[in-house]
């Protein structure tokens, strides 16, 4: 999972061909604005070229930053919404080392990409180090019956309980949500939405 990786499926399929491809993220917005405002700091994890965040500036929303490994993708994304007060950030989230906290985290369909338990636990630290307490965190993944692999690579799924408890100490679940995404192409993909609240 490297930054060449994905800045070539960018490049090679379009921003509006991925998989994971949403006209209106309306699961998102709808968690987003169920624990925040508009004067909320809010941050997307592997938002890429999605809209999300065309849609929080469309609400309002004046402290965002969308952190992506591609820089093609940030790119599609600040073309497209101008000179909007975003903060775009060029990171692998397994090496990011923000300078600030965050009220929401955002992330749908990045953590699924890893694997790997340490890495997993250095997101959750990540997580803990990020958000304060009263903060929110909102995770998609594929559920236990969605895709085994995306684009290519290996996912790790979860159940609502099981992606609830991988985040460990620190979080209180409040909410999940599944959801059968449709692709691009027509094909449906079933995801899990947990939103925690950071205590």
């Amino acid at each position: 999972m490297t930054a060449e990786y994905w800045d070539g499926r960018y490049a090679d399929i379009g921003d509006t061909k991925v998989s994971w491809y949403q006209e209106s993220p309306d699961i998102s917005l709808m968690l987003i604005d169920k624990v925040s405002d508009v004067r909320a700091g809010v941050v997307d994890i592997g938002g890429g070229a999605g809209r999300l965040v065309d849609h929080l500036l469309l609400r309002g929303y004046h402290d965002i930053t969308v952190v992506d490994l591609s820089q093609h993708a940030l790119n599609v994304a600040r073309d497209r919404v101008g000179l909007a007060p975003v903060h775009w950030v060029v990171s692998d989230v397994r090496e990011w080392q923000p300078d600030r906290t965050f009220d929401v985290w955002h992330d749908r369909a990045a953590y699924h990409f890893l694997t790997d338990p340490d890495e997993q636990r250095h997101y959750w630290d990540l997580v803990r180090a990020s958000v304060p307490h009263g903060g929110h965190v909102i995770v998609a993944t594929f559920a236990e019956d969605g895709p085994e692999m995306c684009s290519g690579l290996p996912v790790h799924r979860y159940s609502a309980e099981g992606l609830a408890a991988s985040m460990g100490e620190g979080f209180e679940a409040v909410e999940s949500i599944r959801e059968e995404h449709m692709t691009p192409t027509g094909g449906t993909q079933s995801f899990v939405w947990v939103l925690a609240r950071r205590v």
